[in-house]
């Protein structure tokens, strides 16, 4: 039926104005009683008042009237009436765009809106009717108003969309049409004047938004089969290049199913060839959403390619992320293009094609050049003048070595084979010019002479670092080597030395094998040096690093060197202030200075001026260095300059390597310098040659600077040389070298030791088994087949924790204790060693030990 509005005089009350102007009404009715009582009062009883008594009752009356009157006139008090209280609340609740109800909890209804009487059926009898109510009938509207009256009952919010065909009251002119209603409820918050919890229902009409939405999704249905079906192709990827979307169109190109495709199942390099990808993801870095245009190949399903023009948008999102892409596709493989294009995409890819890092150049199948790019005449020293009477060919460009190879690699590409390897060839212009020719065919129109593309990239740097790689891996096998005869050199020197130190105590200077002796024993010691010299350059050696301060050091040697360099030489030493201190092995370290000086002397034949400085290098000044390798920090630096002759770029380059010399024959062994580099890298230093041919050379030694810490002694006590050398201790000697361990066995039983042997670390622990680990010291060689040193300490430790052991090894301390756990209770002794030096320490060792057991 059709809905008309309720009559104002019907509707109920608002709740609030209701009950405050019922509240209002009782206060004027108590009030005229109270009066209408007195007035009784003073008619029966005014004999018995006093007169007083009533002239100040009607005194009173008069003030308040006369109190009340000045209010009205001022605006403190004024009369209102019902209908001006509900106007406000009602024209608020009115103006509502939906019909409004409010109700208790079991439907009782209390207000309703104007709004809610235009829906057909609101209103019976001119009584509005409750919400549920106003549905009923409606099946396809029951379980809705059911769980919303359950809602209402309990208190809760709930929201429900109803479609009822032809609507509240079936519409007869839209009988098949479809009405949408939006039915909500809420409880309103508790009132005083209230005794029930309330509820507000409403009611909307949402049919024309339901309409919009399905007109608009009818619309995109159609846009997107507009898109499936438009004569372009067109996909969108994500921004992993995940393919989000393909249309039909594209997926036919392409060999794909479209009812198969699922979004992200692609990538762009499935369908994009080569490194194209990449293209279709860089975006701009400042979020400018722009179209680009880009030639490329698409990847069929079945592998073959076809050209395509891709008009692609990609942007980067507020945080930096690079958002979606959109592309359309354009078949190029068979739309010719106008003019005006041809010509834009030329000015493209002649500007691309001279901007690449790399060479390109296309050949005709003899390979000869037709066509290069800039980059190409940069790399290969090449005008292009060569070529005006005919084509030169890419081989006269190219070493010898490399031909070869590069004629087959042209003719696999003429005959479009595919993986054809790089080549690898030095330029004939420059012999250490390096490049990597990468050779492909190139399909191009009928009677083009372009068949071959060649890419070429500059190799040359690298091939520099593979050189110098391939040089430290050199010095670095033969320094292990070294290293190693070093190690069993100073083995045999330790029983000649010992031997030799054994003889001398029965011949006596008197003796005629005296003279025989000492002999063997210098020239063990002078055998000895060469295996330092040895081990320096494999830096191996034993060092024994302190605090020193190097211009005392230089100084110190200063009456040495002058007398090294000869009269016609002159020696000048320049010291900075302040030199900070550095921590090395003082006797290599004024090797390191000897050599240095030695070389600049033998640089200077008709004489000459060195010159010796030393200064601070900050970690500033550092930085601004231009050496390679060294890591900024705080050092102090040792210059070694000279007058000269100098040395070229070709000689600086070898002149750390072992036996390489510019001496004549028989006067330079060519270790001097690679022992350098060895003990200023051994120390952590670094040294670099500065050389002019004719000017001199200067070299630079930087050693870390030391910084003290708060624990150590500032001045180390020098130790009171051992005279007494005797001892009664019990001590186990482990060395695998048979001549080695009967030289200290018989040295150490000399001078009253009880000595236990063993050639291995498994037969040691033997010996200490059979005497119950009852020895007070063991001395151990560091390498030993089967079980090594550090090995052996680890199983002595666990029942003897508190032994002391000397480590014996001719390689470096260092890297022998970096293998040691515990390697504070741990001495060393390095090889070859004297009889003194070890009775020596072994009677340092014990002594030690006493002192430490008696505190």
């Amino acid at each position: 039926m059709a809905s008309t509005p309720l009559d104002e005089d019907n509707y109920p009350d608002p709740l609030v104005s209701s009950a405050r102007g019922s509240s209002g009404v009782w206060r004027v009715v108590a009030l005229g009683l109270v009066l209408v009582a007195a007035a009784v009062a003073f008619s029966y009883f005014g004999d018995r008042i006093p007169t007083d008594l009533v002239m100040t009752f009607v005194g009173l009356l008069a003030v308040v009237g006369v109190f009340c009157l000045f209010a009205l006139a001022a605006g403190l008090f004024r009369f209102a009436s019902g209908d001006e209280q509900r106007t406000v609340s009602r024209a608020v609740v009115d103006s509502l765009p939906f019909g409004a109800v409010v109700a208790d909890r079991e439907g009782k209804i209390s207000y309703v809106n104007a709004h809610y009487g235009n829906f057909a059926g609101g209103v019976s009898n001119g009584v509005p009717v409750g919400v549920p109510r106003l549905f009923a009938g409606q099946s396809d509207a029951s379980e809705a108003i059911y769980r919303l009256s359950r809602a209402a009952k309990d208190g809760r919010s709930a929201v429900e969309d109803i479609r009822l065909v032809g609507g509240l009251g079936g519409s007869q002119a839209e009988a098949s049409k479809a009405f949408w209603y939006r039915v909500a409820v809420r409880p309103l918050p508790d009132q005083d004047e209230v005794k029930k919890p309330l509820v507000l229902w409403s009611v909307e009409d949402i049919t024309r938004d339901r309409d919009n939405n399905e007109s608009a999704f009818r619309d995109l249905q159609r846009a997107i089969d507009y898109l499936d079906h438009s004569p372009a192709g067109f996909f969108s990827a994500d921004a992993q290049g995940r393919i989000q979307y393909l249309n039909s169109t594209l997926t036919d190109w392409l060999g794909y199913d479209l009812a198969e495709f699922n979004s992200g199942h692609l990538g762009l390099t499935d369908i994009v060839r080569g490194d194209g990808a990449s293209l279709l993801m860089r975006g701009r870095g400042d979020g400018e959403i722009r179209t680009e245009i880009i030639d490329i190949d698409l990847v069929r399903r079945n592998g073959t390619s076809f050209p395509v023009r891709l008009l692609h948008r990609a942007a980067r999102m507020a945080d930096g992320e690079l958002g979606e892409t959109r592309t359309l596709v354009l078949d190029q493989s068979s739309a010719p293009d106008t003019e005006e294009e041809l010509r834009a995409a030329e000015v493209r890819f002649s500007r691309f094609f001279n901007d690449t890092p790399f060479a390109i150049a296309t050949l005709d199948g003899e390979g000869r050049i037709v066509r290069t790019n800039a980059p190409f005449g940069r790399i290969f020293k090449w005008s292009g003048e060569e070529k005006t009477l005919e084509l030169q060919p890419l081989a006269d460009l190219i070493g010898e070595g490399s031909r070869e190879k590069f004629a087959k690699a042209i003719a696999d590409a003429s005959a479009h084979r595919s993986e054809i390897e790089p080549v690898d060839a030095l330029l004939s212009a420059e012999g250490d010019h390096a490049v990597r020719l990468y050779i492909s065919g190139s399909e191009t129109s009928a009677g083009s002479p372009e068949q071959v593309n060649v890419y070429a990239l500059d190799m040359t740097d690298q091939r520099k670092l593979e050189a110098q790689f391939a040089q430290s891996q050199k010095m670095q096998a033969v320094g292990q080597l070294a290293g190693g005869v070093a190690h069993d050199f100073n083995n045999l020197l330790t029983a000649i030395i010992g031997f030799s130190d054994l003889l001398l105590l029965k011949h006596k200077p008197g003796d005629p094998s005296f003279s025989e002796l000492m002999q063997i024993k210098q020239n063990a010691n002078r055998a000895a040096g060469l295996t330092r010299q040895l081990l320096a350059f494999s830096r191996r050696q034993t060092l024994r690093p302190q605090v020193l301060e190097l211009p005392l050091i230089v100084d110190d040697l200063t009456v040495l060197l002058k007398r090294m360099i000869g009269e016609k030489n002159t020696l000048s030493v320049e010291h900075g202030r302040n030199i900070w201190p550095v921590r090395a092995d003082v006797v290599q370290l004024e090797q390191v200075i000897i050599n240095l000086v030695v070389n600049a002397r033998d640089a200077m034949d008709t004489g000459g001026s060195i010159t010796i400085r030393t200064g601070n290098v900050t970690q500033t000044e550092a930085e601004a260095l231009s050496f390679e390798g060294m890591a900024p920090a705080d050092y102090v630096l040792i210059e070694v300059q000279d007058t000269g002759t100098g040395m070229s770029a070709e000689v600086l380059q070898k002149i750390f390597e072992p036996f390489f010399t510019t001496k004549e024959l028989g006067k330079g062994t060519g270790l001097g310098l690679s022992t350098v580099y060895g003990i200023v890298k051994q120390t952590e230093g670094f040294i670099y040659p500065v050389s002019v041919v004719g000017v001199g050379t200067t070299f630079k030694i930087f050693l870390p600077r030391h910084v003290p810490l708060p624990s150590e002694v500032a001045a180390k006590a020098v130790a009171a040389p051992v005279r007494d050398l005797t001892g009664h201790e019990r001590i186990l000697l482990v060395e695998d070298e048979e001549s080695v361990r009967a030289f200290s066995a018989r040295a150490l039983r000399t001078t009253g030791y009880e000595v236990f042997e063993a050639d291995g670390g498994e037969e040691a622990l033997e010996v200490l088994e059979d005497i119950d680990f009852k020895i007070d010291l063991m001395i151990s060689d560091v390498v030993m087949p089967e079980m090594d040193g550090p090995t052996l300490l680890k199983h002595v430790r666990k029942t003897m924790p508190n032994l002391k052991v000397i480590f014996v090894s001719g390689y470096a301390e260092e890297s022998v204790r970096r293998d040691i756990e515990d390697d504070q209770s741990v001495e060393f002794l390095p090889k070859p060693y004297s009889l003194d030096q070890i009775n020596s320490k072994v009677k340092e060792v014990l002594q030690a030990l006493g002192k430490d057991e008696e505190r």
